[in-house]
């Protein structure tokens, strides 16, 4: 098995990105070198991948959003930029959709990203979404890999424990390369003595 490297300066910033890192460690290193910690997994990778290619800490911009007061909302009105999801907002959709409308996460992520689109267009995006959910498998973001390791072994390996997956997760996070379940996986559990997966639970 390989062995994950220590996350210190003496790595460069490709092998870094090949491996698995919890978020803790991440902040652990920025603050040890005077790097920014505020953000997500996404933004500390970069800011360390920087750091360890150039020695020098890579300036964080916090963009000042200018909000934009929503007057009548129509379905033809235009979604502003920097949509903040007000109670006017609310009101605009619980009328269209219904009273079980709710600001979840990936319909506010689709407002945000498309501005210039029509309050229309986000009522037919949140129907959307709800039916993404109703097949019982909505999009997990990058920096939430052991959620989306996890689901995917399971979904491939029926009548397994959560302890088996958790061993194939610490296995796969510290080989090199992507994150995501694959069966080869599962030889970590033949090394490690773990009955065949047809006898283990008789």
């Amino acid at each position: 098995m390989t062995q994950r490297p220590i996350l210190n300066t003496n790595l460069d910033s490709e092998t870094f990105r090949s491996y698995y890192y919890l978020k803790e460690e991440l902040v652990e290193f920025c603050r040890d070198n005077g790097i920014p910690t505020a953000g997500g997994k996404i933004e500390l990778t970069d800011r360390i991948a920087y750091f360890l290619d150039t020695g020098s800490v890579k300036k964080v911009t916090r963009n000042m959003k200018n909000t934009i007061e929503v007057g009548l909302i129509t379905e033809d009105t235009i979604i502003e930029q920097n949509i903040v999801c007000s109670e006017k907002h609310r009101a605009f959709f619980k009328e269209k959709i219904g009273k079980t409308f709710s600001f979840n996460v990936q319909f506010q992520k689709w407002l945000k990203a498309n501005a210039g689109k029509t309050y229309s267009d986000a009522i037919e995006a949140y129907h959307l979404i709800l039916e993404e959910k109703k097949k019982g498998k909505t999009k997990i973001d990058k920096q939430f890999e052991y959620n989306t390791y996890i689901r995917d072994f399971f979904e491939a390996n029926q009548g397994r424990s959560l302890d088996d997956a958790i061993k194939c997760w610490k296995y796969k996070k510290s080989l090199p390369g992507h994150n995501l379940y694959e069966d080869i996986d599962l030889e970590v559990l033949n090394d490690n003595g773990v009955m065949d997966k047809e006898t283990s639970y008789e």
